[in-house]
């Protein structure tokens, strides 16, 4: 057998040799679901190998479209081929599990995700080796698929000696001829139990993921230059900023995209026909527009290929806006105040310092305090409007905001707001909550109190007053007596939340005790 160079890759062999060796003792049932620990490890391995593949072939395609010629273009059908065809071997080995997973009874309740006879031996003997004498079992099959897919894969490098000995997809001749079976089939499916079937054939899969792996690098070398290629070209400008005040300097970085610094050699840049210099293959621009609106300017770019002497010219036309001060004010939950909270601001204004800045507050009962250098806190205690007012730097701008109380909290038992509930679950509670659901504040209401009704079957309906959140002796002997059948009414449940003055009702709630 030959030694795999890839750790994770001998690290799966070791341990299916080991647990392929524990058949040979009296296995526990321990030792079974091992085989189904080593197959989801497998499993894991394949899906970190097929991540490599794709990107592998990502790069291939990317390589070969940067570097356009014929010999690319068949390394890159190659590596396609050699994905395809492993991936289409997974496929079919992948079919053939899931039929043995039928076959040996499907899903086991007590153990998710293996078939219920895990130590039949016979359903996999039936299955892969057949009739004795008639290789008309799957595994010959199987076997076949295995060979006809490393000849290909062998084919599509031309028997590269070196890649045939990485390729660890193949029929291992030097060890079944020491096993003396009479065949591949023999040697890993007959009288072997089901459990160690599944990563046998898992493994497989893995090999073929990581056979593709070996070609797939193999044509990524064969693509990849050693020289630095401009194939396309784009002019890009870095600007500090896209909208800037009048009387301000407008910067702009422009450069290549996908450029190096050695570009400016062999660069030469020019904003409305006026070169400019150019250092490490970019050149910087700079503008003082004296009125307002869009400005507009053509840059043009020629490039000398260094490896072809070739001048190549791109232009683009690029726009920047040119504006008045302006303030921007706005609620970082969003455009209402809430009573009995703090509600976070944010002003700004553009080319105008924060300490430069005046802001206010009319209506509401508002006060406004300056956390931050732009962040404010607003709170209110009036429903209605409030505006805040923005002053500095020559200007003046003002927002209108809501100003509301917070919604009102669902009441709740436990985690329910009534229906059915169990006896045990309702004596165990303590009483009343209010809850705020899907409320951006950091705001907590509270019951201050409510009407618990008692309707036993067939006797008299008694009636508490609670007053607050927990039960009081009285309602708690109420809720002591319930017992299938029961109904309990929580009417005109009051709650108080931040900024209340008076307390509000909420929804009721009824319970059926089962």
């Amino acid at each position: 057998m030959s030694i795999p160079k890839e750790p994770r890759q001998l690290m799966i062999n070791l341990m299916y040799l080991v647990l392929t060796a524990l058949l040979a003792l009296n296995v526990s049932a321990e030792v079974m679901n091992a085989f189904f620990t080593l197959d989801k490890g497998i499993k894991n391995s394949n899906d970190i190998v097929q991540n490599t593949n794709q990107t592998i072939l990502n790069n291939i395609q990317k390589q070969a479209q940067a570097y356009d010629n014929d010999q690319n273009k068949a390394f890159l059908a190659a590596a396609s081929q050699a994905e395809d065809l492993t991936e289409e071997l997974v496929a079919y080995v992948e079919a053939i599990k899931t039929e043995l997973y039928e076959a040996a009874g499907g899903d086991d309740p007590k153990h998710p995700g293996q078939p219920k006879r895990i130590k039949d031996k016979d359903v996999t003997t039936r299955m892969f080796v057949g009739d004795t004498g008639a290789n008309n079992g799957k595994g010959f099959e199987l076997e076949k698929k295995i060979r006809d897919t490393r000849d290909v894969l062998l084919q599509l490098v031309d028997n590269d000696p070196s890649l045939a000995e990485s390729i660890p997809l193949k029929i291992d001749e030097t060890a079944l001829e020491k096993s003396g079976a009479k065949s591949w089939t023999d040697y890993n499916f007959k009288q072997m139990p089901v459990a160690a079937v599944f990563p046998l054939l898992t493994k497989i899969q893995n090999d073929a993921k990581a056979s593709a792996t070996a070609i797939l690098n193999h044509f990524l070398g064969k693509v990849s230059g050693e020289e630095i290629k401009f194939d396309a070209f784009e002019p890009v400008i870095s600007a500090r900023k896209g909208y800037i005040i009048r009387g301000e300097t407008y910067n702009a970085d422009i450069f290549l995209s996908a450029y190096s610094t050695s570009a400016g050699d062999n660069t030469r840049i020019s904003v409305n026909g006026a070169n400019l210099p150019v250092k490490d293959g970019k050149a910087v621009y700079n503008a003082s527009p004296d009125a307002i609106g869009a400005k507009k300017y053509n840059v043009k770019i020629d490039v000398t290929n260094p490896l072809t002497g070739e001048i190549k010219s791109y232009a683009k036309e690029f726009e920047y806006e040119v504006g008045e001060r302006s303030v921007a004010v706005s609620a970082d939950k969003m455009n209402v105040f809430y009573i009995g909270v703090d509600n976070p601001v944010s002003v700004s204004a553009a080319g105008i310092s924060s300490n430069e800045l005046s802001v206010s507050i009319d209506g509401g009962g508002g006060t406004i305090k300056k956390v931050g250098s732009n962040n404010f806190v607003v709170n209110v205690t009036n429903p209605g409007d409030a505006t805040i007012n923005v002053a500095g730097g020559g200007m003046r701008d003002s927002k209108l905001f809501r100003v509301k109380r917070i919604p009102n909290p669902e009441a709740r038992l436990s985690n329910s707001n009534g229906g059915n509930m169990g006896s045990g679950e309702f004596k165990a509670q303590a009483g009343v909550g209010a809850f705020l659901d899907n409320f951006d504040f950091d705001a907590k209401c509270s019951v201050v109190g409510y009407e618990l009704v008692y309707a036993a079957k067939r006797a008299d309906v008694v009636i508490v007053e609670n007053e607050g959140a927990r039960y009081t002796d009285a309602s708690q002997k109420l809720v002591a007596m319930a017992k299938p059948g029961d109904t309990y009414y929580f009417n005109n449940v009051r709650a108080s939340c931040p900024g209340d003055k008076v307390s509000r009702k909420i929804n009721s709630m009824v319970f059926t005790i089962r």
